[in-house]
């Protein structure tokens, strides 16, 4: 997903999720800046880098394939962007070292979705926003991994797109960035194809492109993981599930006591404006943010302004040491810092070492940075953790 769904879309989830307006920005500015929150904008403030919930495309390039590399990058992708379903799922026939790999995959639904809901609560609006975040994009990403992986993430030639009528096209993929998707004539911009497992060409879903961000989009492909039996994304049903759970887990995070359920979803809030939501879900655009701006607006009755980032860098900057953690940039670095670490932690105890490991953040809190680098400085060394 992109600005569109994780900013202005899910700043009309929460207004409809009965928050105000200021907090709905509040939790909309959160979970679009996932997607902008690297080490060099965290360091540029004296933050703590580790908290980074994304990579710079330069900081994918120079990203080793050591195995501690590798583990700095999963735990990123796999904490923020591809959830993992299921870390316990059985395959026969699959050795270890594939099945850590297979247990990576993003689903909707999973327990790890219900703990990253479930450990927000009370914890304010930016780390709300976080796990909205997160909690899309099992939607729209799901089928891939965010580890380093072509035995999963890879793509082959047999990829069509199904159009608005029914009909199927082949997509016509390029690895020129420069070109841009073009959905009028089906040719999208993906990752170069590597045949070393661990490229960082073969993370998440960038040999399919920008196609599971599209709203719009339907295709089928045949992925190893599943045997090279054909799989079809139904983006459109996707999208309007991860809004509808939005709103039902920003109406649990808002009210007193409860549980987050899986599988649920508040349609009735939407009904009335399931139209209009179809209508931007469905219509054939690489950028959807004025409509749903428009949508967000027409809710609210109030000006959806557009995400400033450096005044998040300035309000962490110029506030007094002790206070940093008191602003919008400083809650949403403790959320990222505590999901990282649940995420990592419960990968870890369930057998799989791809995100290495990390400081208890509920035991230890910021002071456990300090620990995780220890930590990683004891693992470089081959001690015992």
């Amino acid at each position: 997903m992109n600005k569109d769904f994780h900013y202005y879309g899910t700043y009309s989830a929460a207004i409809l999720a009965g928050y105000t307006h200021e907090e709905s920005l509040r939790i909309a500015r959160s979970a679009f800046f996932v997607d902008l929150c690297t080490k060099p904008v965290l360091s540029s403030v004296g933050a703590p880098v580790e908290a980074a919930t994304t990579m710079l495309a330069m900081e994918m390039a120079d990203a080793g394939s050591d195995p501690i590399s590798q583990q700095d990058v999963t735990r990123i992708w796999a904490s923020f962007h591809f959830l993992p379903g299921d870390l316990y799922s059985e395959r026969k026939g699959c050795g270890k070292r594939y099945m850590k790999r297979y247990h990576l995959i993003c689903k909707p639904n999973g327990d790890l979705l219900v703990e990253t809901v479930s450990q927000v609560k009370g914890k304010g609006l930016e780390a709300a926003g976080l796990a909205m975040h997160v909690l899309a994009d099992t939607w729209a990403h799901q089928n891939f991994a965010g580890t380093p992986s072509r035995v999963i993430n890879d793509t082959n030639y047999h990829f069509y797109e199904i159009l608005p009528d029914g009909s199927e096209r082949p997509v016509k993929f390029g690895s020129n960035p420069i070109a841009g998707d073009d959905p009028e004539k089906g040719i999208y911009v993906n990752s170069v194809r590597q045949s070393k497992e661990t490229s960082v060409m073969n993370l998440g879903h960038g040999r399919a492109g920008h196609l599971p961000d599209y709203s719009f989009m339907r295709y089928k492909y045949m992925p190893a993981w599943a045997d090279y039996e054909e799989i079809l994304k139904d983006n459109p049903s996707d999208f309007m599930h991860a809004y509808c759970q939005m709103i039902y887990a920003l109406k649990y995070l808002k009210a007193e006591g409860g549980v987050f359920e899986k599988d649920t979803y508040d349609t009735k809030v939407v009904e009335p404006y399931q139209e209009k939501i179809k209508t931007i879900l469905l219509k054939r655009q690489t950028d959807a943010s004025e409509d749903w701006k428009a949508f967000g607006e027409s809710l609210s009755g109030e000006t959806v302004p557009d995400f400033d980032i450096p005044d998040y860098q300035e309000a962490y900057r110029n506030a007094p040491e002790g206070e940093k953690e008191d602003t919008p940039m400083g809650r949403f670095i403790l959320a990222a810092l505590a999901q990282k670490s649940m995420v990592t932690n419960r990968v870890h105890k369930s057998g799989n070492n791809l995100l290495g490991v990390t400081s208890d953040y509920k035991k230890w809190g910021t002071k456990g940075i300090k620990a995780y680098m220890k930590l990683v400085e004891d693992v470089q060394k081959g001690e015992p953790s």
